[in-house]
């Protein structure tokens, strides 16, 4: 530890203009060798001080190599994980490589503080978002190890009637969308039987921007612009959350973001929701907004493995609604490549994309292929393409070696 120290005068502004000075901040500190003297001379006058600057050196850290064990470059993920560093919190990261041990330079978010006790969100909120409230008393209720809710397919935008003369008909507007997310919410309290919940939603939240998909070159018949689509996305997840938040311990929201239809424009109202939520319930609320195709994530003795079913950019068919050998090898890969594999684990591998109510869970040996349905109606494409269908969601008890599944369709309203 060094000592530098530094003499600096504390002065007025009318000292600094007896000498002078043009009376700022600068020069009612800084003085040259000629006002010095000159200052010295009207010492008796004049308020000064010295002070003592410490220049702090902190001794060297560790560095933790990149080399992983095989020889290779470890990814920003993989070194994370190997050191026990939060994946989640890094900002930005630099792989060093000219010390001579490779190693990443990484700035973390900073933790958070209490800072959000300061805002008053009900005021912020007020005329956005009203919370459902029930009188029914749905606390301490804690029979299965975990619940898990389940939609997909929302297409918030979608005009499933454009001109009047669709087969089936149908509306899908805000009105429409938020009498369904009462419904879920009831449904889901209903069944509670945990403090703990889960809520995986997988993908195509949004139905596109500009009335295209995120692919582009497909041109879809739409309700809203893309303000007025992102405004009631965003309600739509804040309202769902606000209205079970006061009835679980903790919750867990995962959005898949790389998908067919809404792609960025479904990130950025994910990412929109997951800062405001983690602000405003920063102890009881978690949001992971999935950019890979496929990602799995581990609760007690199940491994989910989430996807949309179909991506943004690569994929030309994606996965099919029936199990065929090619797409159990594709994720049979995928767990062993992650180890995902272990005598006590139950794998479930569920999509979106479809829009088909179908659970298979005997074709693989190794895990369940689950089929989700849309949230949303049937579109005017679909409705001529193919049939009329039906819309829902499902909702999950947990327990140690069983779950209890409860699946929630939607009566169709023209």
């Amino acid at each position: 530890m060094g000592k530098n120290k530094v003499r600096r005068y504390r002065l007025n502004n009318v000292q600094v203009q007896k000498l002078g000075l043009e009376p700022n901040e600068s020069n009612r500190y800084r003085l040259s060798k000629e006002q010095e003297i000159e200052l010295l001379k009207l010492k008796d006058n004049f308020d000064f001080k010295t002070e003592t600057k410490t220049n702090d050196y902190k001794p060297k850290q560790n560095i933790f190599t990149a080399v992983s064990p095989n020889g290779g470059i470890m990814n920003i993920e993989t070194y994370c994980k190997h050191y026990g560093l939060d994946f989640d919190k890094v900002r930005s990261f630099k792989l060093v490589s000219h010390t001579g041990i490779p190693f990443y330079n990484i700035a973390f978010y900073e933790e958070q503080t209490d800072n959000h006790l300061n805002i008053d969100f009900d005021n912020i909120f007020k005329n956005k978002v009203t919370p459902i409230k029930y009188e029914a008393n749905y606390f301490g209720i804690n029979e299965a190890l975990f619940d898990r809710l389940v939609y997909t397919d929302v297409h918030i935008g979608m005009n499933c009637n454009p001109d009047g003369y669709s087969l089936y008909g149908g509306v899908w507007n805000e009105e429409t969308l938020n009498n369904r997310l009462t419904e879920m919410i009831q449904f889901t309290l209903n069944k509670k039987k945990s403090n703990e919940l889960h809520i995986h939603e997988l993908g195509d939240f949004m139905d596109g921007w500009d009335g295209e998909t995120v692919r582009k070159g497909h041109e879809l018949p739409q309700n809203m612009d893309n303000q007025k689509a992102f405004d009631v996305g965003f309600n739509f997840k804040v309202k769902l959350i606000e209205s079970l938040a006061p009835f679980y311990d903790v919750i867990t929201c995962v959005n898949i973001c790389d998908d067919n239809h809404a792609g960025s424009f479904g990130y950025v109202v994910n990412q929109a929701f997951k800062s405001f939520i983690e602000l405003r319930y920063p102890q009881k609320v978690k949001v992971i907004n999935q950019r890979k195709f496929i990602n799995h994530y581990q609760v007690k003795n199940r491994t989910f493995i989430l996807t949309h079913g179909k991506d943004g950019k690569n994929l030309k068919f994606g996965f099919k609604p029936i199990l065929d050998t090619k797409q159990i090898e594709k994720i049979n890969n995928y767990i062993n490549e992650h180890y995902l594999r272990t005598k006590d684990s139950i794998i479930e591998f569920c999509k979106g994309d479809s829009h088909q109510d179908i659970f298979d869970c005997s074709t693989s040996q190794t895990f369940e292929y689950l089929n989700f349905p849309a949230f949303s109606p049937s579109s005017n494409w679909v409705q001529t393409n193919f049939k009329k269908g039906k819309s829902g969601f499902y909702f999950f008890n947990y327990h140690e070696k069983t779950k209890s599944i409860h699946p929630f369709t939607f009566k169709w309203k023209n």
